[in-house]
């Protein structure tokens, strides 16, 4: 581990001075066209789909249920209408989550085998469904054979594979939690997050050139990309922010995604990184030579989601305005945004919401008509409640209320389903086009075939001071025009006139009855309380 060193200050772009349009690449590269507002649906295997009565996920059952996420038939509404999943840990692991693990190359047998992915991704692609793999490389388990040959001695061949020293210099983890150097035998070993989860050292060429191995395995196995977690922690500077954040990170990031790109031009590289927005905006790296950046092509918009959660809970637009001018300000032209409402590491968003339905309906709505390529978490279109700790918010997947299994499993459920199962399940709502889940079918089926909505520029329109429950904007692609606006607020509202050169707005979406708008001396929209409503102009 070198010396702490000060990391060079990124000064901040200059301050726009009024919400500006967010500009896609005039000529996108096509490896990655086909992440560009493509709409992702995140799994956590062990809670989506058991076939073989053990009462845990595994991904025949995942397979079988790939009908409802997509059924490779563009013209069918009932499918969810999806492009693309993101699968949870599915590699070898100790733990129920599998954020450690403890063999790259070997598919959790609780899952199935290798066959048993190949034949996933060959039914999802027959579908029109690419598939990313969580990679979790930041860290191994402490139980991996890498960590327990490096814990051996310190003349063991593995042992600079992490990160070893003599003392405990008492660091804590970024984010005000625990230690982070761990004892063992007499020396200290490096864990970000924890004591079984030891960190690799990136500085090591073997271990870079191992990850690289990896993902080269599975990407000549037809992955279609990465999430990679914990992108933001990969070399440590010294103790605090030190440990996130840094130039060595950056650079290591670069370097693997140039060796991504030689494996499998069209594979995707989505960086967790949980920060602020300008720090997300330089994983994107330069975009003089990619369109969608030479380091990460995406990173997941964690502002972005806080801020759609807050202002559809408080009913307050204008916090959700700044972040997407923060956005329009700070990130590099044509990158790909990973936009989301709440993740497997939140609690999810109808506990946000208190289950209310009009609100679940407005951030659905919010979501998927802005800029970026949508992640919803598994459930969150029926509504599933879950709150901390972890597990509860990665519960059973409730296809119906009528089986004790729920349609998931013909055994004992790993863990209980979560609350509210009697309404927020796929067979209640299915064919009930009130419900959220046929409310989540239309947002992403309209957004599929609609070039403003899934790739198009965003202008955001002044609503008024007096109006700040009201969020509008434009959406402009290939000739296309859309206006959106959400009234976020408890009570009717009125926005407007906007100068948008339109001799006539047709309204193409609304979320409640009573949507209105006048094209005279600018246009006018009239929006009932938790109402979202779409127009296209011409």
């Amino acid at each position: 581990m070198k010396p702490p060193r000060v990391r060079p200050f990124f000064a901040l772009l200059p301050l726009v001075a009024a919400l500006a349009a967010v500009p896609c690449a005039a000529s996108p590269p096509a490896r990655l066209d086909w992440a560009r507002g493509a709409t992702f649906y995140e799994i956590f295997v062990r809670s989506f789909a058991d076939s073989d009565s053990d009462g845990v996920g595994d991904l025949r059952g995942l397979t079988a249920r790939l009908d409802y996420l997509n059924d490779g038939d563009p013209k069918t509404p009932s499918d969810l209408g999806i492009d693309a999943i993101w699968l949870m840990p599915v590699f070898a692991s100790p733990s129920y989550h599998g954020y450690d693990t403890t063999d790259y190359f070997t598919i959790n047998p609780q899952y199935g085998t290798d066959a048993d992915l190949k034949a996933l991704i060959t039914a999802a692609h027959a579908r029109g469904i690419r598939v990313i793999l969580d990679l979790v490389i930041n860290h191994t388990s402490s139980r991996h054979p890498w960590f327990v040959e490096s814990a051996t001695s310190p003349r063991a061949p593995k042992h600079d594979w992490y990160l070893w020293r003599t003392d405990d210099p008492g660091w804590r983890q970024p984010w005000g939690g625990g230690a982070t150097w761990h004892e063992l035998n007499g020396a200290y070993y490096y864990g970000v997050f924890g004591g079984g989860m030891p960190d690799l050292n990136f500085e090591n060429p073997s271990v870079r050139a191992q990850v690289k191995q990896i993902a080269s395995y599975w990407l000549e196995r037809g992955v279609d990309g990465f999430r990679l977690d914990a992108a933001r922690h990969i070399i440590e500077d010294g103790p605090g922010d030190l440990q996130t954040n840094t130039p060595e990170t950056h650079a290591f990031w670069k370097e693997f995604a140039a060796y991504v790109r030689t494996v499998a031009p069209e594979a995707l590289l989505v960086g967790e990184n949980w920060t602020s927005t300008d720090q997300i905006a330089h994983y994107f790296g330069s975009t003089d030579s990619l369109a969608t950046g030479d380091e990460l092509p995406m990173s997941f918009d964690f502002p972005l989601a806080g801020a759609i959660v807050r202002a559809v809970r408080s009913g307050d637009a204008s916090p959700l305005a700044a972040t997407l001018a923060d956005i329009a300000r700070l990130y590099p032209a044509g990158v790909l945004d990973g936009t989301f409402l709440t993740n497997h590491d939140m609690p999810r968003v109808a506990t946000e919401l208190g289950g209310d339905s009009v609100r679940l309906r407005s951030a659905a709505a919010v979501l998927l008509t802005l800029p970026g390529s949508p992640f919803l978490y598994y459930g969150e279109e029926v509504g599933l409640a879950g709150a901390k700790p972890d597990p509860n918010i990665r519960t059973p997947m409730p296809w119906n209320d009528r089986e004790a299994g729920g349609g998931f499993t013909s055994g004992s459920p790993w863990r209980a389903f979560a609350p509210g199962r009697a309404q927020a399940n796929v067979a209640t709502q299915r064919d009930d086009p009130a419900s959220l889940l046929s409310h989540y079918r239309r947002l992403i089926h309209l957004r599929a075939s609609s070039p403003a909505l899934r790739l198009g520029t965003l202008s955001v329109l002044d609503a008024g001071a007096a109006n700040k429950q009201v969020l509008a904007f434009m959406r402009e692609s290939g000739g296309e025009r859309m206006l959106v606006v959400h009234n976020l607020g408890a009570t009717e509202a009125s926005a407007g006139p906007w100068d948008l050169h339109a001799k006539a707005a047709t309204l193409v979406l609304a979320t409640i009855d009573g949507a209105k708008s006048r094209v005279a001396d600018g246009i006018r929209v009239t929006l009932p309380a938790g109402g979202s409503a779409i127009w296209r102009l011409r």
